[in-house]
């Protein structure tokens, strides 16, 4: 026997309780507030009513009019008996949890905080004009039977609940706008954001950051990826534990520094070639201690073999010279090629260190043609 949906056990209820045709269902599931605790619009009554009857839950009574919203139905015997064991089985099992707002605080990441706090305060509106509205339908029906006030209860809990919800949610974001958030990127723009159009000079202090040292093919080798895993892992359990002792930063975006024995494997893409160092930066404030403690927390979230390797790195490019790339990583080659062969040498500057590049864009999610990178090399005068 299929199971009954909710909008099919309201109409059957109450058409067990007595005969009823539509218009009266409509008037008893408005006065009585339903719709509080289940979607029935009132189109969808006559649907229900059509489905009931098919399975020979209800039948038709009395005489036959033209409306058909005018045509009276009542309970089978068979109706009777399954509403009777379904509303046995709703009172005991707990109703599982699905309200739709979670999925959107899932998927709030992809929201500025604002705009989530604000659409939770537009719920809670909602919600308090809701509870007004059921409190002041009840108040026109009073006094009630048991299972009526029962309904009623129920109903006025889970609004007063999730008014509850939204009020201490909505204090927490309120709090993380106050807790002011370092981001990298915004405080060193004169790193993270150059010019497409120039090369620039930028001299680049002393900065730390996470960091796995790798040989090889970064889209062949596993271990490229596993250390960009570790990384992030390690850098948002900082992140949290930070924020929780009241000094929160936002994650700064991957970047690299790469090698080779001979430079012109960077401008033939000879990427098997490459020796690699993958980065995060790191807020000034966040000590060794509080990295390897990150360490052996993302450890025992999952092994992986990165998270042996990961180290804290402090770096001194001192002058370098950046460029922005926009496109896909395997089209810097013309850029590296100019920085190389025609700039560095017109300005009298040699290589001091590795090449750097700062990926400002995820590239699971980002189109190759709208990838920003930033393209960097430290240098010193011939």
């Amino acid at each position: 026997m299929d199971a009954l949906t909710d909008a099919e056990l309201t109409i059957l209820g109450l058409l067990v309780e007595h005969p009823r045709h539509g218009y009266e269902l409509e008037h008893v599931i408005e006065e009585r507030g339903v719709r509080n605790w289940t979607a029935l619009g009132f189109s969808s009554i006559y649907y229900v009513l059509d489905k009931l009857a098919k399975r020979g839950l209800i039948e038709a009574i009395g005489p036959r009019t033209s409306a058909k919203s005018r045509v009276p139905f009542a309970a089978t015997e068979a109706g009777r008996e399954q509403c009777a064991a379904a509303t046995r089985e709703a009172l005991a099992e707990p109703s599982p949890v699905r309200a739709r707002v979670l999925v959107a605080m899932a998927n709030s990441a992809a929201l500025p905080d604002a705009e989530v706090a604000a659409g939770l305060a537009e719920r809670r509106a909602a919600l308090r004009g809701r509870l007004a509205e059921l409190r002041a339908i009840r108040a026109a029906q009073e006094p009630l039977p048991t299972a009526a006030r029962g309904i009623f209860d129920y109903s006025e809990a889970m609004l007063e609940a999730e008014i509850a919800w939204a009020d201490t949610t909505l204090t927490t974001y309120d709090q993380e706008t106050a807790m002011e958030k370092y981001d990298v990127k915004q405080a060193r723009k004169d790193l993270y954001a150059p010019s497409a159009k120039h090369f620039a000079v930028v001299e680049v202090p002393e900065l730390r950051y996470l960091a796995v040292d790798g040989h090889g093919d970064p889209n062949a080798d596993t271990a490229y990826s596993d250390a960009v895993e570790a990384l992030y892992s390690t850098a948002y359990t900082l992140k949290f534990a930070s924020k929780a002792d009241g000094r929160d930063f936002t994650v700064g975006p991957l970047e690299g520094l790469w090698r080779a024995d001979d430079l012109s494997a960077f401008v033939q893409r000879r990427k098997e070639d490459w020796d690699w160092t993958m980065l995060i930066s790191l807020p000034e404030w966040i000590t060794d201690d509080q990295v390897r403690a990150a360490v052996a927390k993302a450890a025992e979230k999952k092994d992986n073999p990165a998270l042996a390797k990961l180290r804290v790195l402090t770096l001194h490019e001192g002058a370098s010279v950046q460029i922005l790339h926009r496109g896909p990583y395997d089209d810097e080659a013309p850029t590296l090629d100019r920085l190389h062969n025609t700039y560095m040498p017109a300005n009298g500057l040699a290589f001091n260190g590795d090449h750097h590049e700062i990926y400002l864009n995820d590239p699971r999610r980002t189109e190759p043609a709208k990838l920003k990178t930033v393209l960097r090399q430290p240098v010193r005068p011939v």
